[in-house]
């Protein structure tokens, strides 16, 4: 019974996603999860209780992932490795996580105004963590004297971009969807950028 119980909450996580997505929080009806989904109404609200409570699992879905992508800058003291591995597991969110991606974009655009305080807080005690590990590294030499902040907003929006824009990306491209391969392109490239703009190589 567990595993049916995951794998229903997984379903109806993975439509309200889209929805949420698609339509933001306030024009997205628990019913119209529950027509998407297959699924009788009262199992979403079995689930979930509340309307709330599914929006935070919809952003626990991507924001839990974001959380743990910034584990390579606070654990490692090399800034090419950190930033290397840092960008290829952001852009795994936006691979595996598009429709997530998108929802908390758009909660983002709409001042937060449904984040849960504590997600919130956690973001914000990442971004100081963040910007303390580059600050750091510019102090002791190892890279360029750039904005930490400018650095960090870059490298959030140049990973992001590929799941909250991917239309105009797969449009531009010419595909139905991104692979692996582009994924892995795009790794390269912004790892490249960074890490030559932030003069890392020819500082040591």
């Amino acid at each position: 019974m567990s595993r049916i119980r995951e794998k229903n909450q997984e379903l109806i996580i993975q439509v309200a996603c889209q929805l949420f997505a698609e339509q933001g929080y306030a024009a997205t009806k628990m019913a119209d999860i529950a027509k998407v989904a297959d699924v009788p109404k009262p199992n979403i609200y079995y689930y979930f209780k509340a309307k709330d409570n599914l929006y935070r699992a919809v952003l626990e879905s991507v924001t839990l992932p974001l959380l743990e992508a910034s584990k390579p800058i606070e654990l490692l003291d090399e800034p090419s490795e950190a930033l290397s591995e840092y960008i290829k597991t952001k852009l795994r969110i936006s691979r595996d996580h598009p429709y997530a991606s998108k929802a908390f974009a758009n909660e983002m655009m709409t001042g937060a105004k449904y984040l849960p305080e504590d997600i919130a807080n956690k973001l914000h005690c990442q971004s100081e963590m963040i910007i303390a590990k580059f600050e750091r590294w510019i102090e002791r030499g190892a890279m360029a004297r750039v904005s930490p902040h400018h650095l960090m907003f870059t490298i959030w929006a140049a990973t992001q971009t590929y799941a909250d824009f991917s239309w105009q990306i797969c449009k531009v491209m010419d595909k139905q969807q991104l692979d692996d391969q582009d994924f892995a392109d795009a790794a390269e490239f912004l790892t490249r950028l960074v890490i030559n703009g932030c003069q890392i190589d020819q500082l040591k």
